[in-house]
This record gives C-alpha cells, sequence and structure tokens, in this order.
C-alpha cells in the first residue's frame, strides 16, 4: 500500500470535527475513529463512528486497518499512534503540523492512500481522548476544498458583494435591540452557507441571509482570522498611540505618548511586534476600526510586508507597442 502522510493545511483542520449532514455528505465523509492510549500512555482504546454507512465498502475497511497499525507500528511514520509520548515527539518534530486547541498544543497530519484520506487530530494529553481519525473519499474532499478556497460571499438583498472570509472564519452579527454574537460560517457552495453550529438548521442562501438580516435590522461584519484579536496604532490625525481591537468601531486611548507621530509609531510596531502583529495587520486593524470591517482595506491581504496599500497586479498587456 502507498501511503503518505503530512501535515495537515490550516484548511483542513475544521474537517477533524464533526460537520453537518450537508457536509458531510459534500466531502465524501465515512465516518471517524476515537482513541486513547489510558493512563499509562502506551494502551490502544478505540470507538469507530459511522457518518455515512453505505461508503463503508469493503475496500475501505481492509486498508482502513493497514493505516491504522502502520500509524502504530511502522517507523516511516514517526509512530504517531504508538503512544502518547510518541504522539507527542513526532508532533514536535513536525513544526508545520502544531495548532492551539482548547486547552493545549495539538496536532494534525494527513494520510493519503489514493482512494482515501485520513484526517488526524491528536492531542498528546493524559486524561483526555487522544486522536481522531476522520475518514474521506479523497476525491470528494479534496474537491470541496478547492471550491471553499473561492471564500464565502456575504451580499445584500441586492446582489451586492459586501465581502468575503475564508471557509470556516467567523462573522459578527449585531441585532437590533444592540446584543451581539459571533457565529463560525461553513462554505456550502458559490450560493449556500452555514452559519452557527451544524447541529442547527442554519443552511442559507446568501441572498436568504442577507435578507433575514435585512428584515431583523441586524448588521454582520466579518471577524478575519488573518486579524489578532488586538493591537496598537497611531492615528493618522493626531499621533496618538491608541488600541485597536478587532470588530469594535473606534480605539481605546493609552496614557504613553513618546512626544511626537513618529515615535509613537515605532513604539507601535515594537508592541506590536512582541505580540507577533504584522505590519500589514496592524494596517488592516486601524482601517477596520476607523472605515468598517467589511472594507477592503480592512483585510491585511490588501497590505505589503511594510504595512503599505499593495499595488495591484499589472495585467499582461501583450507586447507594447
Amino acid at each position: 500500500m502507498d501511503m503518505t502522510i503530512r501535515p495537515l493545511r490550516a484548511e483542513e483542520r475544521k474537517y477533524t470535527y464533526a460537520q453537518s449532514q450537508q457536509l458531510t455528505m459534500q466531502t465524501g465523509a465515512i465516518g471517524y475513529l476515537r482513541g486513547d492510549f489510558d493512563s499509562s500512555g502506551t494502551g490502544f482504546h478505540t470507538t469507530w463512528f459511522d457518518e455515512v454507512e453505505s461508503r463503508k465498502t469493503a475496500e475501505f475497511k481492509a486498508e482502513f486497518d493497514e493505516v491504522i497499525n502502520a500509524l502504530r507500528f511502522d517507523e516511516r511514520y514517526g509512530g504517531v499512534l504508538a503512544g502518547r509520548s510518541a504522539m507527542q515527539k513526532y508532533g514536535r518534530s513536525q513544526p508545520d503540523s502544531g495548532f492551539e486547541g482548547n486547552y493545549a498544543t495539538e496536532y494534525g497530519f494527513r494520510v493519503d492512500t489514493g482512494n482515501f484520506a485520513y484526517l488526524l487530530r491528536c492531542i498528546p494529553v493524559k486524561g483526555d481522548y487522544n486522536f481522531y481519525c476522520w475518514c474521506f473519499e479523497a476525491k470528494w474532499l479534496d474537491r470541496h476544498l478547492k471550491q471553499a478556497e473561492k471564500g464565502i460571499r456575504f451580499i445584500d438583498p441586492h446582489y451586492k458583494e459586501l465581502f468575503r472570509i475564508p471557509d470556516g472564519d467567523k462573522i459578527r452579527i449585531t441585532y437590533a435591540d444592540g446584543e451581539k454574537v459571533d457565529r463560525a460560517c461553513w462554505y456550502i457552495d458559490e450560493c449556500h452557507l452555514e452559519v452557527g453550529n451544524p447541529n442547527w438548521d442554519s443552511l442559507y442562501h446568501i441572498c436568504q441571509f442577507a435578507e433575514m438580516m435585512e428584515r431583523n435590522g441586524s448588521t454582520v461584519i466579518p471577524l478575519r482570522s488573518s486579524l489578532p484579536e488586538q493591537c496598537y496604532g497611531v492615528l493618522p490625525s493626531t499621533g496618538e498611540l491608541v488600541i485597536v481591537k478587532k470588530g469594535e468601531s473606534g480605539y481605546y486611548r493609552t496614557d504613553i505618548d513618546m512626544g511626537s507621530k513618529e515615535e509613537n509609531r515605532l513604539l507601535a510596531e515594537d508592541y506590536n511586534g512582541k505580540l507577533g502583529v504584522s505590519k500589514a495587520q496592524a494596517a488592516a486593524m486601524l482601517a477596520g476600526s476607523m472605515f468598517g470591517w467589511q472594507v477592503p482595506a480592512a483585510d491585511p491581504k490588501h497590505y505589503d510586508e511594510q504595512g503599505q496599500p499593495a499595488r495591484p497586479k499589472q495585467k499582461d498587456r501583450g507586447d507594447a507597442r
């Protein structure tokens, strides 16, 4: 059996959690294996859960056993399922595999065999389930991931596009009474999305969702995962050093003043650097707080490494005349 393993890409991680029935069918999900290494760290206790039983063919079942055994015993795959210590060691050896889970660093890997794809979410922590292995028909999963790269469209009731967010990102809905709720969104196709918990009745046509928001007097803004929760910035008008928070209009004043706009800017860059905030992110955060989070300027992809607006790519106009 030909088999490869690599770290999960960010857009794949979300498919190591429970999905709605719509997405289960669309991604070619078969089911998932949940397991733990018991208190010793070397046991192997598992439970299988069907998603679409008809996809659990004889071919899949035979291959699945081989895959799990290889991940446990074959040194070529790092012993990722050999036990808690081995899992942690292998995860740390693959820096791109780590991401922040609910309370600890988790590691994600994708195993490919040709017809099937296995997405592993690993949690090498005692007292919890230590892994989830989600199984898919590879061609279905990859087709959905490719289509989802377009992002989720949000429009007004007249089909004017307001903004797009990546699959799995969140929006903030502000209701007429001022209440705010944040909801994750999932790409279905160019004209459909899911909003919120996949166990709810959350499937909408994009125009249906827009009309519902208008009818309820609600507004929607993106909470882009490419932006930090907060950062420092300098007001263009006064040079004042301020704090900006994602999704909030305006800013929070600080009692810090280095004496000039330029010195405040340098201090903001220093503080942001320590927070892991890039210049592009800081520029987008300031724009969002001033002009609205749905505008293109509130997306860091529209800035260069120095936080300056990126020039649009020149189209090839053919031979010079």
